[in-house]
C-alpha cells in the first residue's frame, strides 16, 4: 500500500482510476488532448448534461492532481483558460485505447445482439 496526497492506494491502477475516473474526467480531458486549451464556457458547450458546478469541481481535481493547468489572465471580464499539463498530455494514448476497445466493444455487441435476434427469430 502507498499513500498518495493523504489517500492510500493498494496499486497504481487504483491511483489511476481515481485520477481520471468517474463520468465526467475523462470526457474533460478528451477534450483537452483533441482539441487544446478551452475556456470554461467552451468546455461545459462540449459536455451536455455536465452542470455549472460539477464541471468547476472537476477542474479543481484535476489542477490538484497536476492533470490540468489553470491560466487566469489579468484583464476584465476575467478570463481562464484550460489546458492539459505534460501529465494530462500522457494520458492521451491511454484514453486512445480505451476509446478503440469501447468502439471495438459496442460494434461487436451489437452483432453479437443482431446475430442473437436473428437465432431467435428463425427458431
Amino acid at each position: 500500500m502507498r499513500n498518495v496526497k493523504n489517500q492510500t492506494f493498494n496499486c497504481e491502477k487504483e491511483l489511476t482510476l481515481a485520477i481520471i475516473g468517474g463520468k465526467w474526467k475523462m470526457l474533460i480531458l478528451w477534450h483537452l488532448g483533441k482539441q487544446g486549451t478551452k475556456r470554461f464556457g467552451e468546455l461545459k458547450a462540449l459536455i451536455p448534461g455536465i452542470t455549472q458546478r460539477m464541471l468547476v469541481n472537476q477542474l479543481r481535481e484535476l489542477e490538484s492532481d497536476s492533470i490540468v493547468h489553470r491560466e487566469v489572465y489579468p484583464v476584465v471580464p476575467p478570463k481562464v483558460e484550460y489546458s492539459l499539463t505534460e501529465y494530462g498530455e500522457s494520458l492521451i494514448p491511454i484514453l486512445d485505447s480505451m476509446y478503440e476497445w469501447g468502439k471495438k466493444y459496442m460494434e461487436d455487441s451489437v452483432s453479437s445482439e443482431a446475430h442473437q435476434e436473428e437465432k431467435s427469430n428463425n427458431i
